[in-house]
């Protein structure tokens, strides 16, 4: 099993928890999970399943209002942001005409709450491959090393512990498909299962520090580690760079160079000068305007 999983090919869960979305708060659910940002929820008939906080859950948006089951409404909230001030945070985030038109296509999306220890897994797998292989990665690992759980959104599986990754022996670690990326999680895992208080030193650091001290982990380059940050750690000033971003910095900003492959210099200057412009929210800014990219690369590109 790849995937968080419904038991039945036409299961439908029983949507019985409902939450009205606040008119002057925006959320869409539907470009929040699939705009890359998460790797194990999908969609089925208008209805996403995913897994907080080891419990299978099933959220389905119409409007304002969100129906859902399998989940708390504090633990719906937090996971999706819902709490944040979404507009605030985008006035924010260094406003100007690129990233308001973004804005204007792609309201509602917000950065969720992921918990540290599986975006970590998840953005060492998502290094050099396609969305549908880092499914097809953690829904093996998930497979063989996570707890299945079970609820009236579905079933599926819980992300394993650090140790239970460690300890997976290497015929069920090739079995996963990680290719070169197993010995990066296993290293990884063995540094986590070790170091119980690793979340909440980082936690605890400015996002500079913070950043150096994710680079410490096999595998853990700059992107990886602003993605983690970003994604597990709210820390939203984060500004990860990959070649889409890139792109959208060359085209509309003129930050960059036109050569390749991206360096870790032009990765700098390209970082550095996202943080400065969009400012403490650049994070968001860096999402709103990925999820718009095919606009702005053409419209830009042309003019």
């Amino acid at each position: 099993m790849s995937e968080h999983v419904a038991p039945e090919a036409d299961f439908r869960p029983s949507l019985s928890r409902r939450y009205s979305l606040s008119p002057d708060q925006p959320f869409d659910l539907d470009p929040t999970l699939s705009c890359g940002q998460v790797f194990r929820w999908h969609n089925a008939h208008g209805i996403w399943y995913g897994i907080i906080e080891n419990e299978p859950v099933a959220v389905r948006q119409s409007g304002s209002l969100l129906t859902y089951s399998g989940c708390s409404e504090a633990s719906l909230v937090r996971y999706f942001a819902l709490d944040i001030d979404l507009g605030s945070v985008l006035r924010t985030a260094g406003y100007d005409q690129y990233l308001e038109a973004a804005v204007r296509r792609h309201c509602g999306l917000r950065i969720v709450r992921q918990e540290p220890w599986e975006c970590l897994v998840s953005y060492l797998c998502a290094q050099n491959t396609s969305i549908p292989h880092i499914r097809r990665m953690l829904g093996n690992l998930c497979a063989r090393a996570g707890d299945e759980v079970c609820g009236p959104a579905g079933r599926g599986y819980a992300f394993p512990e650090a140790g239970a990754v460690a300890s997976l022996p290497q015929e069920e670690k090739r079995g996963c498909a990680l290719g070169y990326r197993a010995g990066y999680i296993h290293r990884t895992a063995e540094a986590v299962a070790g170091d119980p208080d690793w979340v909440e030193r980082i936690r605890q650091m400015d996002y500079e520090d913070a950043r150096h001290e994710m680079m410490r982990f096999p595998g853990v380059g700059p992107k990886v580690a602003d993605c983690i940050l970003l994604f597990g750690f709210e820390m939203y000033e984060a500004f990860p760079v990959d070649v889409w971003v890139r792109a959208i910095m060359k085209t509309c900003y003129g930050v960059g160079s036109a050569a390749k492959t991206l360096s870790p210099k032009e990765y700098e200057v390209i970082r550095r000068f996202g943080q400065d412009h969009f400012g403490p929210y650049a994070g968001y800014a860096q999402e709103y305007l990925f999820a718009d990219r095919e606009h702005l690369i053409r419209l830009n590109g042309n003019e």
